[in-house]
């Protein structure tokens, strides 16, 4: 086995237009932006915790925000955004190890062609702040005019303050400022926009009307083959984060311009750099595979951030315009799927994730009391701003899929167990594992079987929900059995009812030993392909017997063909196929269950398959990712993190995909320590040592 570290398999690089694919996405867990062909063309961003109403649904959801980065070229004054026509060779190419985005273009005006390079990033190191350049050569001589502008072009809201000066200052620090309030003034968000040119150029900071974008427009004489430089720097700060956001924005931009452009395009990719020393490595995968890993790690990587004040959506901080998006809510998946990963990756990220549903404990406390429940109820669609239920229309899921406060308190628990943070764990994870315990206790019902969970939906969304999803009854065991462990631990009585649950829980189960989906469950019912009960073997660890366990994974792993093409699940069948000890299978569906749904510009992985999808194309999808990589760091591995020594964590023979030799993780962070994880196939258990 080759142990020599390799950088990342970026996506190869793309040129004409997308044609109907998705712009490139960029991010750095504060701030998303969607970067088209031409960069200079407005896009959308995305800026953590900034909420607004939604256009149609007037629901609170996740509000764009100005975009930073635009901008316009003029060659002998005929403006490309004029003739858009006139732009041609379009290239891009995604540099997944510094997480850069470079494009170029060509802009033709008679006999004059300007050959356009453009690098975009979104800094680590300085989260507020998203950072581009322009570099322009002409193929004679011509006179060039540069616009930077921070567009409001098709947004809901309005202009709330607009400075080109900066008060009591004799100079301005930057080129202006933007305080952007969302529809029906949800939340604000504080823009400020530096630019360089060289110093031959002209330079004008135009004022427009106070409703009006940001714009400075710079005009030099080019000479032939000699590129000039042009570079936006741009802050952008939520309101959350800052009572008077476009004040700190203007700060925020003024430091990254006293650092300028090259420092902190070096310490982004240091950040990178360090980011990718934990690299899950397929030894022995194709490097098609492998590239469509890298692809995850990187996409979740650059939506977590430990500056975030929302957490993270299922589709990140990206959204379009030709698809809802889910409002940019903060759902279930998120806490089931992309936060298992980041607490090994990113333990700090992870916890500014988890310190969004802490801060929305209240709102989860308000949710169980108005369906006259004790405890936490987390809601189904957790909004942004408030943390408060944001489920558009009637609300149908957010009425019976209750399994959404389960993967909360379970997300914490692993946080604790993973970090060793017995403050995290006295002051956060206990009063939300506590208080999902207290709520589900009282949202199950005593009957002559044992305790049921009626008319509760799993991840299968039908119309009639039924009875003892067996999902939600083995997540709840899990978390059940977490929080006594806890109160053990710190000393807390727990209410009887924990255990006296927690003992006689009913799980359906077939006459012929398969764990049923729930009660009354028939494989040919609408969905009735969903492997819903073996998500409650891993990730939840259901401490079934052998035998059911064998007999259920037999069962639910014949019906893949009926349920791959849908979102969440399908991720995780390659670890279920190992489970079974099928390595064919097992190569097969993390082709069909995770590879299928790739998009090859830039790799962003769709919500559905594209031979299942009803709708416009969307991704890159969080649910399908993050369940690959808790596959990967969790399940191949057979790690099951408690509050144990982590030496004991494997538990798993090891079982691999076909071909594949190992699965290796150089640097992940276990109780404050580096760790390497490698699991090889063939292996009694995987190996978790720390340097």
């Amino acid at each position: 086995m080759d142990d020599r570290p390799a950088p990342p398999l970026s996506p190869e690089p793309v040129s004409g237009p997308r044609d109907g694919d998705l712009p490139a996405y960029l991010g750095n867990g504060l701030i998303g932006i969607r970067v088209r062909e031409v960069p200079l063309f407005v896009g959308m961003v995305l800026v953590s915790g900034l909420a607004g109403a939604h256009p149609e649904r007037g629901i609170e959801a996740a509000a764009a925000a100005p975009y930073p980065l635009s901008g316009d070229l003029a060659i002998d004054g005929v403006w490309m955004s004029e003739q858009p026509w006139a732009v041609g060779d379009l290239r891009q190419s995604y540099d997944f190890a510094t997480a850069e985005l470079h494009s170029a273009f060509t802009y033709q005006v008679g006999s004059r062609t300007l050959s356009v390079e453009v690098v975009t990033f979104a800094s680590r190191n300085a989260p507020s702040i998203v950072a581009q350049e322009v570099r322009v050569t002409a193929d004679g001589p011509c006179d060039l005019k540069f616009r930077a502008v921070v567009s409001i072009a098709g947004l809901t809201g309005r202009i709330a303050r607009r400075r080109t000066d900066t008060p009591g200052e004799p100079e301005p620090a930057g080129d202006g400022s933007l305080l952007w309030e969302t529809a029906e003034a949800l939340g604000q968000c504080g823009l400020a926009l530096v630019t360089k040119a060289p110093a031959a150029a002209g330079r004008q900071v135009l004022t427009w009307s106070d409703a009006g974008p940001l714009c400075t427009e710079y005009e030099i004489r080019l000479a032939s083959g000699r590129p000039v430089r042009l570079r936006q720097l741009a802050a952008l700060v939520p309101s959350v984060l800052h009572a008077r956001p476009d004040e700190e924005a203007v700060r925020r931009v003024a430091r990254a311009s006293r650092e300028g452009f090259d420092v902190l395009r070096r310490c982004n990719r240091a950040a990178w750099a360090e980011i990718w020393e934990g690299r899950i490595v397929l030894v022995g995968a194709s490097s098609r595979h492998q590239a469509l890993v890298d692809a995850a790690f990187y996409y979740l990587n650059a939506s977590a951030h430990p500056a975030s004040p929302a957490s993270t959506s299922i589709f990140g901080l990206a959204t379009w315009r030709d698809y809802h998006y889910y409002y940019g809510h903060v759902m279930w998946d998120v806490d089931a799927f992309c936060l298992p990963p980041l607490i090994l990756m990113q333990p700090d990220a992870a916890r500014a994730m988890l310190a969004f549903r802490s801060r929305g404990r209240p709102a989860a406390a308000a949710n169980a009391r108005l369906s006259d429940r004790q405890g936490l109820q987390y809601p189904w669609e957790a909004a942004p701003g408030t943390g408060q239920e944001a489920a558009p229309g009637a609300g149908d899921a957010a009425h019976h899929e209750d399994h959404v406060s389960l993967h909360v308190a379970r997300a914490f628990s692993l946080f604790a167990d993973a970090t060793g943070d017995q403050r995290f764990l006295e002051e956060e994870a206990w009063p939300v594992l506590s208080g999902v315990a207290d709520w589900f206790v009282s949202r199950v019902s005593r009957t002559g079987r044992g305790f049921e969970l009626l008319r509760s939906m799993g991840p299968a969304e039908v119309p009639s929900p039924p009875d003892n999803d067996a999902f939600s009854l083995m997540a709840g065991a899990d978390v059940l059995r977490r929080a006594l462990r806890v109160a053990e631990r710190l000393r807390k009585t727990a209410p009887d009812a924990w255990k006296a649950v927690l003992d006689d829980l009913y799980l359906p189960l077939r006459s012929d030993g398969v764990i049923a989906a729930h009660d009354d469950y028939d494989r040919r019912e609408e969905k009735g392909a969903t492997p819903s009960p073996l998500a409650g073997l891993f990730p939840y660890d259901y401490p079934a017997s052998p035998s059911v366990s064998r007999k259920t994974l037999a069962f639910y792993l014949k019906l893949w063909p009926d349920y791959v093409g849908s979102p969440m699940l399908p991720a995780l069948y390659c670890v279920w196929a190992t489970m079974a000890g099928d390595r064919d299978l097992a190569l097969k569906l993390f082709e069909e269950g995770f590879a299928a749904y790739d998009r090859p510009r830039f790799h962003q992985c769709l919500e559905y398959r594209l031979d299942h999808a009803e709708g416009p194309a969307a991704g890159p999808f969080f649910a399908n990712l993050g369940g690959m990589l808790l596959g990967l760091c969790y399940g191949l591995t057979g790690l099951v993190v408690d509050d144990g020594e982590p030496d004991t964590w494997a538990r798993r023979p090891i079982t691999l995909p076909a071909d594949w030799e190992a699965v290796r993780i150089d640097r992940l962070r276990v109780r404050g320590r580096s760790a390497r994880l490698v699991a090889r196939q063939g292996a009694e258990r995987a190996e978790l040592s720390f340097s």
